[in-house]
């Protein structure tokens, strides 16, 4: 098999619209997280958000595109074309050997919603609705952009969707389909709509206080707060990317993918998909027990997530479990669904990179239940081996991919 290289990065999140700016913010514990400003807040019983800020689409896509694009989508554009500039991959590679692999929980939100109303008062329908709206369109445009011409797999697995992404590009490359895939996922689902439903399945905190609404792994923790954004990244066979000088963030190696086959919202509270996951990862990636590693939990400060992830990693890890280092940075992001595994793994790579461990900012009250090592409200240095990032969404979806320098 191949070795497969990550040689450019790109996000646009509640933390900042740069891999840089949104480092510097998780490293800092800094948090995106603040009363919704997007819409009428009377709209929605739940108040609190992760919005990107200060976010000019003209950047990246001319005005008259940007008209034709979904928020989601514009996010993802950004994402990739810093990704791509970052990787310096342009005209140094055949197209029909470089991928797409973009998904989205949700897709074009606000597009749907938008068209939906037009239907209702009898106005016309966009000829752009269509196009605007689907969760594969991301991938298309970002394809057209960077003449893509190879594989293209939009991959759409609610929570997990880019941690998928970027699984299946490695090992599309790995297994010699391509030599380079832009990898990762956005989402803009900040939105009544979408908020309403799933503040009716009781998903969403409905604290008011944005200090004190995301709280992975605390005893408090009530539900999660709804973020959006993208993250990318440029994924390259090794030796092509050494071939042409390319400069290399970390070496993808591991991933792992199974399903709880339990319940559509639920996690599985024997958590043995979500451990099976993390160990296949494990496994692929040459883990040695006693190496010490760091894991970006999916961490969403959900009652049931939070513990039953804890318990995955104490099957998985079996008592190295209690010597990893753990983070959830949605306790500054939110939880930005389908893009949330490409920005969290781009996390991973960061402190893999500068040997710190960004923070679990707003923890204070313990949980017997999750009693290992979170990297409670301040950063730590710690010079890890492996990294690992971990999703797990709505339907049971389970991904786990892993890192080294």
């Amino acid at each position: 098999m191949r070795r497969v290289a990550v040689t450019g990065m790109g996000a646009v999140t509640p933390v900042g619209n740069s891999v840089d700016a949104m480092w510097e913010s998780l490293k800092n514990g800094k948090s995106g997280i603040g009363l919704v400003t997007r819409y009428d807040p009377s709209l929605t019983k739940a108040k609190v958000v992760a919005e990107v800020k200060d976010f000019d689409p003209t950047e990246y896509i001319e005005k008259r595109e940007c008209r034709r694009m979904d928020l989601y989508s514009q996010y993802a554009m950004a994402a990739a074309a810093q990704a791509v500039e970052n990787s310096g991959i342009k005209d140094k590679i055949d197209p029909e050997r470089f991928g797409v692999y973009v998904g989205s929980g949700v897709g074009g939100m606000e597009t749907f919603y938008e068209q939906s109303c037009n239907l209702v008062h009898d106005k016309n329908i966009s000829p752009f609705f269509i196009p605007m709206m689907i969760s594969n369109i991301a991938a298309g445009n970002i394809a057209i952009r960077h003449n893509a011409q190879g594989p293209c797999l939009p991959v759409v697995t609610a929570c997990s969707t880019s941690t998928h992404a970027i699984g299946e590009a490695f090992h599309a490359i790995q297994a010699g389909y391509a030599d380079a895939i832009i990898a990762g996922g956005a989402e803009a689902a900040v939105h009544p709509l979408t908020i309403r439903g799933f503040t009716s399945c009781k998903a969403l905190t409905m604290s008011e206080d944005p200090e004190n609404a995301s709280m992975p792994f605390d005893k408090r923790r009530n539900g999660f707060v709804l973020g959006e954004g993208a993250g990318m990244l440029v994924l390259e066979e090794y030796e092509h990317a050494v071939a042409r000088g390319a400069v290399i963030y970390a070496e993808i190696c591991g991933y792992g993918n199974t399903c709880d086959a339990h319940h559509v919202t639920a996690p599985d509270p024997e958590a043995k998909g979500a451990a099976r996951c993390v160990a296949l990862a494990l496994k692929e990636a040459g883990y040695q027990q006693g190496e010490e590693i760091y894991i970006n939990a999916h961490g969403t400060s959900t009652p049931m997530n939070d513990s039953t992830e804890t318990k995955a990693f104490k099957l998985a890890l079996g008592e190295y479990a209690y010597q990893a280092h753990i983070s959830s940075t949605k306790s500054m992001t939110g939880h930005m669904l389908g893009a949330t595994g490409a920005v969290e793994a781009i996390a991973a790579i960061k402190a893999l990179q500068n040997g710190v461990i960004p923070p679990t900012i707003g923890y204070k009250e313990p949980d017997p239940e999750c009693d290992l090592n979170y990297t409670p409200n301040q950063a730590v240095n710690a010079e890890v081996t492996l990294a690992l990032s971990t999703t797990f969404g709505f339907g049971g979806h389970n991904a786990c991919i892993a890192f080294r320098k």
